[in-house]
């Protein structure tokens, strides 16, 4: 017997009989003596729905009534499980986050998680009961309900997951598993066994859309096993109820891996817009007078490229943020612009990030060189490069996204092993 939390995204419960096939795949672990805790996101569309709905009520709405409004779609979602499984003769009950309770901070909107107390839902095990959990939700210092932002569910679940112990969070979604990229850039795309905590975290971050990136990194500092599965296998298909090994992708530690691929997967995100500032005064606290208040307007920067002049007076910084930012940013740096003391500011939106990322990368060289060949022999420009331990990433023209996609997810093998 293990203990299992089970995740299923919207589109897994977009209707009643999708809802019903989740149930069986519920109801198999189950029959298989399995202690089950179930988080279930809003039916496909319905989060949409509810913060248009908010829109249109009040363009600046409040945060908290807002937060009331869309966690709703989880609450109808829970308890129309939970009566499919009652229905099924199983034994379960819907319960919305707040009642577990899932403790959050005050940050309306994109709360995070500070603690869940497992108790409650040890307790239900031993009752023999299916706890069916609204996702995306706690419960703030100021006793209201607070959503965890976008994806939160994903959240949820391996939040849930840790609290109780449990030996394995599977999340099912509408793809079967991590591909080493995008196969509907890459055809020949496939599917990993097992990748690490730190690879999975790069890829969440650099564009693959899986996982939300909180949820790795809470499977990451709780040592959390976790699956990515599909939800639209045959519940009763063979193998589907293996205990160790379900079909899907395992994202785990390091040491589980025995045969470490020197490069595990391309990432890509497109969107990205790069901003430069020419001809900056190189002294002391200038990279924090502008990112400073760049992160004050909640503005993500990534990629930061710093040439200094010849004399050793002046320096050039390139950076990249979302292309939807790109005016805020503009904003903020011309409000800056006397203390910082720059020429001119320019800007040009309709890149794309494209990363390699492997934990082989650590023991093996010319990876990096590989990847600059590859593009130079397919004309394609690098705009800039930032590299970590595990990952190199690369600033292109978009247009050339796919291509780029393409050329190094062949040039590292990921099609042939």
């Amino acid at each position: 017997m293990a203990r299992i939390v089970m995740k299923f995204g919207g589109t897994s419960v977009a209707d009643i009989a999708r809802i019903r096939n989740v149930a069986r795949h519920v109801k198999r672990e189950v029959d298989a003596g399995h202690e089950v805790a179930v988080v279930v996101s809003a039916m496909a569309g319905k989060t949409n729905e509810l913060v248009g709905w908010t829109r249109e009520a009040s363009p600046m709405h409040d945060a908290r009534e807002y937060d009331a409004v869309v966690a709703s779609g989880e609450q109808v979602t829970a308890g129309l499980l939970a009566i499919t499984l009652q229905n099924m003769g199983v034994h379960a009950r819907s319960w919305q986050g707040w009642q577990i309770p899932i403790k959050t901070d005050n940050a309306h909107g994109a709360a995070r998680i500070l603690d869940i107390d497992g108790a409650f839902l040890i307790k239900r095990f031993g009752e023999g009961q299916v706890a069916v959990i609204a996702g995306f939700q706690g419960i703030g210092p100021d006793n209201r309900i607070a959503t965890l932002g976008r994806g939160g569910s994903d959240t949820s679940a391996v939040a849930i997951a840790a609290a109780v112990k449990a030996d394995r969070c599977d999340i099912y979604t509408d793809v079967d598993g991590v591909y080493t990229t995008d196969p509907r850039i890459e055809p020949k795309a496939r599917r990993l066994a097992k990748i690490s905590f730190e690879e999975m975290l790069e890829m969440a971050s650099l564009g693959a859309k899986v996982l939300q990136v909180r949820s790795v990194e809470l499977a990451m500092v709780h040592r959390v096993r976790t699956f990515v599965r599909s939800s639209f296998d045959d519940p009763d298909a063979p193998g589907m109820g293996d205990l160790l090994n379900p079909p899907g992708t395992l994202i785990c530690d390091e040491e589980e891996i025995v045969e470490q691929q020197v490069v595990t997967g391309i990432a890509y995100a497109k969107d990205e817009a790069q901003i430069s500032l020419r001809r900056v005064g190189d002294r002391p606290g200038v990279a924090a007078g502008i990112f400073g208040p760049l992160a004050e307007a909640n503005i993500n920067v990534d990629m930061i490229v710093q040439n200094i002049s010849e004399d050793g007076k002046f320096t050039d910084m390139t950076f990249t943020v979302p292309s939807g930012d790109v005016d805020k940013a503009l904003a903020v740096l011309e409000r800056l612009k006397a203390s910082i003391g720059y020429d001119v500011v320019q800007s040009e939106a309709g890149m794309s990030k494209v990363s390699v990322i492997g934990i082989g990368m650590r023991s093996h060289a010319g990876v990096a060189a590989t990847a600059f060949k590859a593009l130079a022999d397919r004309s394609i420009n690098i705009r800039a490069i930032t590299t970590s331990e595990i990952k190199i990433s690369i600033l292109i023209d978009g247009p050339y996204t796919e291509l780029a996609v393409r050329t190094l997810h062949s040039v590292y093998g990921l099609d042939k092993q």
